[in-house]
């Protein structure tokens, strides 16, 4: 029995105690369908009454019935409020168990090295969620691009915002491919890049992103020069493994390539370490089930994966 019925003033006020009333063609009898005073239904319905204009019901001692304007708000107002209700019972359904759609904004170097090891086993556990990955270098708007969440690495999240650490920090390094340093002298200090080709990021806000080091406990960025300016990751490793040039990326992405062979590490004494790669979203009261769902199903994934074999180029 529904409970703390109290008058509104917006445009559903008294709508479900006049169709209460019209249903039973009695106060009495919509009075305790929803659980309040008689009262308080002739109240609400007087107030729905002086908002339209028109009298809604033609009442006497022994019935209640409706005028033509009843009747025709009734045979509209009926099954858009049953609409609205059920509308309302899927909102919450929603909100109460992992379903729905699932919208998430991440950078294309996360999806093969966190994302593809597990989107079969979450699409499997969770059936009524729907997964959408845009895979982008964007730093986009989650809320007006309709994103529940986003991937990024933790220097690139805005503070006002929800971070949950699904990886752990790990160093950017330097890598280039046997065939590139073949006919090079490899560089010894962060002073010898101006003698190499330097494959470069192009940051979403248009700028070219510096390669960046740590010399004892000083930050320094170093200004570079190559052929080749890409928008994503994975695109510079590409090149480096084809012998573009050195390109500067984060240790995970090119674990496999390091240890194939394809790329040698450089310059390991002055790797800067990243933050490590987290979810974040906007902050709110309450995680929705499906984005909860997502977050722990993550985290064991990489739990089980940390158990077997560390992620590649992390160091211990």
């Amino acid at each position: 029995m529904k409970q703390n019925f109290t008058v509104r003033h917006g445009a559903l006020d008294g709508v479900e105690a006049f169709l209460s009333v019209a249903k039973h063609r009695n106060f009495r009898k919509a009075a305790a369908e929803l659980g309040v005073t008689p009262s308080a239904i002739s109240q609400a319905v007087r107030t729905l009454e002086a908002r339209i204009g028109a009298a809604l019901f033609t009442r006497t001692t022994r019935s209640v019935g409706l005028t033509e304007a009843g009747e025709r708000f009734f045979s509209r107002a009926r099954p858009a409020f049953e609409e609205l209700i059920a509308a309302s019972e899927t909102a919450r359904e929603i909100g109460q168990r992992p379903a729905g759609l699932l919208r998430l904004s991440v950078p294309p170097a996360v999806v093969p090295t966190l994302l593809e090891p597990m989107i079969a086993s979450f699409c499997r556990a969770y059936p009524e969620i729907e997964l959408e990955i845009v895979a982008s270098g964007e730093l986009v708007d989650l809320a007006a691009e309709g994103f529940d969440a986003g991937i990024r690495m933790g220097d690139l999240i805005a503070p006002d915002m929800v971070a949950v650490r699904l990886a752990p920090s790990f160093p950017m390094v330097v890598v280039g491919s046997p065939d590139y340093l073949r006919h090079r002298t490899a560089p010894e200090r962060i002073e010898d890049l101006r003698h190499h080709a330097c494959l470069r990021l192009r940051r979403s806000n248009g700028s070219v992103a510096p390669w960046r080091f740590a010399k004892g406990n000083k930050a320094i960025e170093a200004i570079v020069a190559g052929p080749l300016i890409a928008h994503d990751y994975p695109t510079l490793l590409g090149a480096a493994i084809q012998g573009a040039g050195l390109a500067q990326v984060p240790s995970p992405i090119a674990g496999s390539a390091i240890e194939e062979g394809r790329l040698e590490t450089l310059l390991s004494a002055f790797a800067v370490t990243s933050p490590g790669v987290f979810l974040y979203y906007p902050e709110r009261h309450q995680v929705l089930p499906k984005l909860r769902a997502f977050i722990d199903h993550i985290r064991r994934q990489g739990d089980t994966e940390a158990s077997r074999k560390p992620l590649p180029g992390r160091r211990a």
